[in-house]
């Protein structure tokens, strides 16, 4: 997998040119001669674009090259005005990090830093076919993080793809806008028969790989992949090889298509950018970097679960950075002081039970709401025994129900008895008494 992701900067990667071209109020009005790639505009690297990509491989477990450098990385295409791309070849930020998914875990081969092309816009113009080009995107800060040939299914690839966009927003680097085209997803798939030789302990990888380019849909990467298997089983069936090359998917048609053939390493004809000098890190801006790293996602999820027995699926709904994760993490010690239910809370907020922002509302707001949304009234269980009686005797279905097994109408009966009681009473006691009751 080759999976771009937009950065959030408020500058592009080397200009000083407004970073913002989704919010253009039209074509080409964030541009200047270097993102324009007129004759002797020279580049300046972003920092903070930088520190961002080292602060995502950090967060994928990959080591860090103290010394790197840009490359010019050569190809023609109308929304490339420089006629290369500037990005990195030998010596990426980042390498040798680790995804886990519940199929396995998935190498990062690299983490590097590029600029973005424009733009093409396809359409009529006075009955003319035309293709038009926003540079609003032109250089904008791109990273890329590239995987292992580790994934082995379409599932996989849509789990991992999902955990990146996950970590990515995390760290608040990039908003990951799929619709947009902020964050791109491409497959490199190629099949091979399982019983391949092994060598040095790694299978031996196919001749051949086909691309799929730019896909902008966790569902459409795993429909495109499904469409890539079939097809490319049934041209090795017949002892052909598959093309290398390039493909898009078409989501009505469900079915991939050619777009050109795949370029090799060598047709990029890589070197070094001369007009960007190296880049070195020493301890004390790594130093920076890493005490800016938050708290590792994985941890968080492990740490809330082991101290507040919180489902991983239901507190992943619940927020997307790393500074909303700290203001939860405040909300359940809040909640744990006062001896309230952190389970409960995050179930009633995931379930739009209790209507509240997390994210806007002070927390001694948010835990006062929640008190009160979970608080009950005074009453024996000998009151209760009277209205529990009450409501058996004239809904004797959902009696006969129960009986037979149908456990679910206990919502039912539970909730005719508070009706009838006029009283807020916690449900596992009153499921309990009507239990022992029917059961007597």
């Amino acid at each position: 997998m080759e999976i771009h992701a937009e950065l959030k900067t408020l500058s592009k990667m080397f200009c000083g040119c407004k970073n913002d071209p989704f919010h253009a109020e039209k074509p080409n009005i964030y541009t200047c001669p270097v993102c324009l790639g007129l004759p002797g505009a020279l580049p300046v690297a972003n920092k903070k674009a930088i520190e961002w990509t080292v602060k995502l491989g950090l967060a994928l477990g990959c080591k860090i090259n103290l010394f790197s450098k840009f490359d010019r990385k050569h190809y023609f295409y109308p929304d490339l005005p420089k006629g290369y791309q500037i990005s990195q070849y030998d010596l990426p930020f980042c390498y040798d990090g680790k995804v886990k998914t519940s199929f396995g875990p998935v190498g990062i081969t690299r983490v590097h830093l590029e600029e973005d092309t424009g733009k093409l816009i396809h359409q009529k113009i006075n009955g003319r076919d035309v293709s038009l080009i926003d540079f609003n995107r032109s250089s904008v800060p791109l990273v890329e993080i590239v995987s292992e040939p580790e994934i082995y299914s379409s599932a996989q690839a849509k789990e991992y793809s999902k955990k990146l966009r996950q970590i990515i927003r995390y760290l608040d680097i990039s908003d990951c806008d799929m619709e947009k085209g902020g964050m791109r997803l491409e497959a490199n798939i190629s099949l091979q028969d399982q019983r391949s030789k092994i060598k040095d302990q790694k299978l031996e990888l196919p001749n051949y790989k086909v691309e799929l380019k730019n896909i902008n849909s966790f569902r459409y990467l795993e429909r495109g992949i499904e469409y890539e298997i079939e097809r490319q089983t049934e041209i090795l069936n017949e002892g052909k090889t598959p093309v290398q090359e390039t493909r898009g998917f078409n989501a009505e048609k469900n079915m991939t298509f050619t777009q050109r053939i795949k370029e090799g390493a060598a047709d990029y004809r890589y070197f070094p950018d001369p007009d960007l000098p190296p880049i070195r890190f020493n301890e004390k801006w790594m130093g920076e970097i890493k005490s800016s790293e938050p708290e590792l996602i994985d941890l968080v999820f492990t740490r809330w679960e082991k101290d507040y027995k919180v489902d991983r699926k239901i507190t992943e709904l619940l927020f997307e950075t790393a500074a909303e994760s700290k203001k939860l993490d405040e909300i359940f010690i809040n909640l744990t002081k006062q001896k309230l239910s952190v389970d409960k809370f995050v179930n009633a907020v995931a379930n739009k039970k209790l209507m509240i922002d997390l994210f806007v509302n002070n927390i001694e707001e948010i835990v006062n709401t929640f008190k009160k949304s979970v608080a009950v009234d005074e009453i024996t269980d000998e009151q209760l025994r009277v209205f529990i009686d009450k409501v058996l005797l004239v809904n004797q279905k959902a009696v006969a129900d129960f009986k037979s097994g149908k456990t679910n109408v206990m919502n039912f009966l539970a909730g005719m008895v508070m009706r009838e009681a006029k009283k807020k009473v916690e449900f596992g006691r009153l499921s309990k008494l009507i239990t022992e009751i029917l059961k007597s």
